[in-house]
């Protein structure tokens, strides 16, 4: 006899792990006959619908199931168990407990959790081995070989396959065994029994898009449940699928890529009969095409009588160059079938194949209706992507995905040449885009003002003033004048009694506020203030937002009702809605276009407000804020926003938006972008490529058309310095360290900073000064965790120092944020500083210059230069002294090869300690001038700071001798006090006459000091001394390439 027990689900499991969940998995053993089943991780209601299959051989035994908590690094934790006594199963009617909950008990009753869940399970005996719904008997030492032994397995809508290995195990010999073992023929018995023991078959459910199935295990047992279920006709079991409850939302696209999108002439109830239905010929015909043999195709079935509708299909997979032919099975699973959405999820297994217990491939197929076709008829979008989920963690795995993409690519590539033959494809620029599709569906609509004045006017003021007006003229025509008495005169008539005056108080203010209403419909009238229609100007980002409706506006006024509008903010330009009178449901169906934007938007923000007349400040019924860069743009061309506000949130107020950016300049927009920051950042950036740019996007979760423009390693302060990298970007700038395996990474936009500060080099930094960004008041709480300090504003302070290149990332942060984050007003406030700065400037020079003698001018002069000021005309102001002068054995021409850019100059630099060499060419800024830019850094026997050197160099003819001048400004960064001076150089390389090989070389030095300081005559000594010996080597070194090449 044979113990079926198929083990369901479990539920109420309690928490056994720190993090508040359970890694839960059920042991059973009848005997010495023990499984197990999968681990299903962090879950407290697992499912695992898995069955096994025992021998037995005595009555009195009991089957104990346990479920227990793995535990990777410790013994696995005890939750409870459960203990059957086989009698009663064998005693009950049918030979079976049904299926069945069962209390889990705790080992003994001191455990102080008593509350150990609930496992579902169903137990039965089957003496014929073929029990409806329960798979056949083999081997439990050896279920690959059962698996592999099943047959009859159904057939395949997808050219992808994966795996998942079966778990199952065995202590001992069972008692039949071991009953065979004292005599001979027991043990020739027991040969060719072995094989006669039970076989653990799992197969996982899936029941969402965000919890995959997990695997198709042993589905050779589909056959025997096809034989007991009778066929159900397709369209009635989609008829089913389309009552159910199946939400709003449609399957995103899986992580792997999408390889088949495409917009095809058929509506998406018949395309997902073309494809799945059992009588479709399409799967036949794919086989065919890719070589694949014995199909077989099982029906569509509700699984244990739940929502899921599944089916499983094998089919033998054709033989490649490096792999033989597949024995594959694909479990697919309607995750959705509304009657306009069709998504089908398929979970692909190949065992065999090398590693293919290790993964398994998962497709989605998505259905969804397109837009119409001009003759009218519907179209329908097939969205395919993939997957690989990795059931063990391999070496192979980038080998495995790099194999599997393209063993993809090509099989798709068939399957939609093979479909494009039977539905005729459409094209998009036939059918006019999403965006105009769906804008060109919506129509304004456009009330009257007489029906909006009934509408507004009809409410208990305004109908209950017009009652007591009436009421009041028709008592002045009945009644007769009364006697003037009192205080009263001819033309004025005054209340006689308290009641009279009451009356007249509350008739006044009803007329009151009467002439408000009318006051107010008639400004709102006049100021319509909608942007409704107005089309974009320019060329550049694009943005459309169609406002459609909202829903539960909060009532702010005393009818129960509010006179919202909405006004949208991007990029500093405002666009307003219509009003909508006396409305908590409102219907606008208008669109607003920004005109085109240089810079790619942030964020939009959305605001609703209750129209109070023009001179009172608007209420705001709720906002919001819609960030471009954490949601795809195809994600917003339809979506809901809920509202954020006190009002807004006791009322669940949300609105109704499609949302469209396009980018009509393309690539070309980019470039432009980048040459624009080039001038102001002063040195050129080089465009990344597609795979540093795709690594940037994922590291931050950034949409595609988010590209990086620098990135720069630094340090961030907080209360330990941590090394790592700061990346930029046109709307971002964001920073990440990986330090021992813990990853640190947040990102915020350029507007959300206030104000950026230049912090002088401490020891601390490393000699390199800082940068200091203050956000604004409630910005950029997503990155808190990385700010050092927040003031009791509430702003966010973030420190970073050591920059290796600390001029070119400050003037890149500067000028990216400038950009992106100051008002023109701003920009031009600062333009008109620094023009006045360098006017007061000028006017002090030109004071000093002229009260100073004339032997204190030159002095004075250079201790006026600034970095700016301190170009090429301005070395005539420093004091330079010579401090190398030689005649060297080697022609002008050979020495002027250090000037040249050519492999000798690069040669010669590396031998005199300077890393890293580079240099641009040589470009003309005048008839017969020349310059150029370096970039090197100190080798540590120049420098113990290892500083870098920028430095610009300009050579000329010499006026009437055979020789060059080259003049040399250069500026130290990562050194201290680097920011205080800058180094001046002049070469003069000239023939010699009186030899017929030689040149003569003098090197004059100077320094312009930038800032004072009491160091200076340290400095100066220390610097030229250090010259001085590397200017000995550079030529020496010349004079030996000289010697060595000829």
């Amino acid at each position: 006899m044979k113990l079926l027990v198929r083990v369901i689900e479990a539920r109420n499991i309690p928490a056994m792990d720190p993090n508040g969940s359970s890694d839960p998995y059920v042991k059973l053993q009848l005997g010495r006959q023990k499984f197990r089943t999968k681990v299903l991780k962090k879950c407290l209601n697992p499912s695992w619908c898995e069955e096994f299959t025992f021998k037995v051989d005595d009555l009195k035994e009991k089957l104990l199931i346990s479920v227990l908590d793995e535990d990777k690094y410790f013994n696995h934790d005890f939750i409870g168990n459960v203990k059957v006594p086989v009698s009663h199963v064998f005693e009950a009617k049918d030979q079976s407990l049904g299926t069945s909950w069962y209390t889990l008990r705790p080992k003994n009753n001191k455990t102080k959790n008593k509350d150990c869940g609930e496992i579902l399970l169903t137990i039965c005996f089957s003496q014929n081995n073929t029990l409806p719904d329960l798979p056949p008997i083999s081997d439990p030492v050896n279920p690959r070989k059962s698996a592999d032994m099943t047959t009859g397995l159904p057939s395949r809508s997808s050219p992808l396959r994966s795996s998942s290995p079966m778990r199952s195990e065995e202590e001992g010999p069972s008692k039949e065994e071991k009953s065979y073992a004292p005599t001979l023929a027991g043990r020739i018995a027991q040969m060719f029994n072995k094989n006669v023991d039970s076989v653990s078959v799992s197969s996982n459910d899936a029941s969402d898009l965000s919890d995959l199935p997990e695997s198709v295990n042993a589905v050779g047992l589909e056959d025997k449940i096809e034989e007991q279920s009778s066929s159900v006709d397709f369209e009635e079991v989609m008829k089913t699928m389309e009552t159910r409850e199946q939400g709003d939302e449609d399957p995103s696209s899986l992580s792997g890529g999408i390889v088949v999108d495409q917009l095809y002439g058929i509506s998406p109830r018949e395309l997902n009969s073309m494809l799945f239905s059992p009588d479709s010929n399409h799967l036949k015909a794919l086989m065919n095409l890719q070589g694949s043999t014995d199909l077989q195709i099982g029906p569509w079935k509700f699984e244990n009588g739940g929502p899921n509708l599944k089916r499983v299909i094998s089919y033998t997979k054709a033989a490649s160059k490096l792999i033989r032919a597949l024995k594959t099975t694909e479990e697919q699973t309607y995750l959705k079938a509304d009657g306009k959405t069709f998504a089908v999820l398929s979970s692909v297994n190949t065992p065999d194949a090398p590693y293919g217990k290790t993964f398994r491939a998962e497709v989605l197929y998505c259905m969804t209706q397109g837009p119409e076709q001009p003759s009218g008829e519907l179209s329908c979008r097939l969205v395919v992507s993939w997957r690989m989920n990795f059931l063990q963690s391999t070496m192979m795995k980038s080998m495995i995905e790099s194999g599997a993409k393209q063993g993809i690519k090509e099989s798709f590539e068939q399957y939609e040449k093979l479909l494009s033959q039977n539905v005729n494809p459409v094209d998009l620029k036939g059918i006019g885009s999403e965006k105009d599709q769906l804008l060109a569906s919506l129509q304004v609509e456009h009330p009257s003002d007489w029906k909006l004045a009934v509408q507004y006017f009809s409410n208990f003021t305004v109908i209950s003033t017009i009652l007591m007006g009436l009421y009041v003229l028709m008592h002045v025509w009945l009644a007769t004048p009364n006697t003037i008495q009192g205080l009263e005169f001819v033309g004025l008539d005054m209340p006689d009694s308290i009641g009279e005056l009451i009356v007249c108080g509350v008739l006044v203010l009803q007329g009151k506020r009467v002439l408000e209403f009318i006051s107010r419909f008639m400004q709102a009238r006049v100021q319509k203030g909608t942007d409704h229609g107005i089309k974009a100007q320019g060329d550049g980002w694009l943005l459309t937002v169609a406002l459609i409706e909202g829903r539960n506006l909060a009532a702010v006024d005393s009818s129960g009702f509010s006179d919202p509008y909405v006004v949208f903010t991007c990029n500093g330009k405002t666009k307003t809605s219509s009003i909508k009178f006396q409305k908590s449901d409102c219907l606008w169906n208008e669109i607003f276009e920004f005109d085109a934007m240089e810079e790619p938007p942030s964020v939009l923000d959305v605001e609703v407000f209750d129209f109070d007349g023009p001179f009172d400040e608007a209420t705001s019924l709720g906002h919001a804020e819609i960030s471009f860069l954490k949601s795809n743009i195809s994600d917003l061309s339809d979506i809901w926003v809920p509202l954020e506000g006190k009002l807004a949130q006791a009322c669940q107020s949300k609105l109704h938006l499609r949302i469209f950016l396009n980018n009509t300049k393309g690539a070309d927009g980019f470039r432009d972008y980048i040459s624009k920051m080039e001038k102001e950042v002063g040195k050129k950036i080089k465009l990344r490529s597609p795979q540093t740019n795709s690594a940037f996007q994922k590291l931050f979760g950034l949409p595609p058309e988010e590209l990086l423009i620098n990135d720069f390693s630094c340090h961030l302060k907080r209360k330990m310095p941590l090394q790592g990298r700061l990346f930029l970007s046109a709307r971002i700038i964001g920073f990440h360290a990986d330090l021992f395996g813990h990853k640190t990474k947040f990102f915020f936009l350029w507007e959300d900073i206030e104000d950026i500060k230049i912090i002088p080099p401490t020891l601390s930094s490393m000699g390199s000064p800082g940068v200091v960004m203050t956000l604004r008041v409630g910005r950029g709480f997503d990155a808190r965790h990385g700010a050092r300090t927040q003031d009791a504003e509430g702003r966010l302070k973030f420190h970073f120092h050591s920059f290796v290149t600390f001029n070119v990332a400050n003037r890149t942060i500067m000028a990216l944020w400038r950009a992106r984050a100051l008002t023109p007003e701003q920009k031009v406030q600062i333009v008109e500083e620094e023009s006045e700065a360098n006017s007061v400037q000028a006017t002090e020079e030109e004071s000093i210059v002229k009260n100073l003698p004339a032997a204190e001018e030159e002095v004075d002069a250079k201790s006026l230069q600034t970095e700016e000021t301190g170009s090429f005309l301005g070395i005539e102001d420093v004091n330079m002294s010579i401090i190398y002068c030689s005649v060297l054995s080697v022609p002008t021409s050979f020495c002027m090869e250090l000037f040249r850019g050519s492999e000798i100059d690069r040669r010669v630099m590396e031998r005199a300690g300077c890393l890293n060499y580079s240099h641009s060419p040589w470009e003309s800024e005048k008839p017969d001038v020349y310059q150029r830019q370096l970039y090197y850094k100190f080798d540590k026997r120049i420098s113990h700071y290892r500083g870098e050197v920028t430095s610009t160099q300009q050579k000329s003819r010499l006026s009437g001798k055979n020789g060059w001048l080259i003049e040399e400004v250069m500026t130290l960064h990562g050194v201290p006090l680097g920011d205080y001076f800058t180094l001046h150089l002049r070469y003069q390389i000239e023939d010699l006459p009186s030899r017929s090989v030689g040149c003569s070389v003098q090197v004059h030095f100077g320094i312009a000091w930038l800032k004072d300081t009491r160091h200076r005559k340290r400095i100066t000594k220390n610097i030229t001394l250090n010259l001085q010996e590397r200017l000995k080597v550079v030529f020496s070194v010349l004079e030996k390439e000289y010697v060595s090449g000829t």
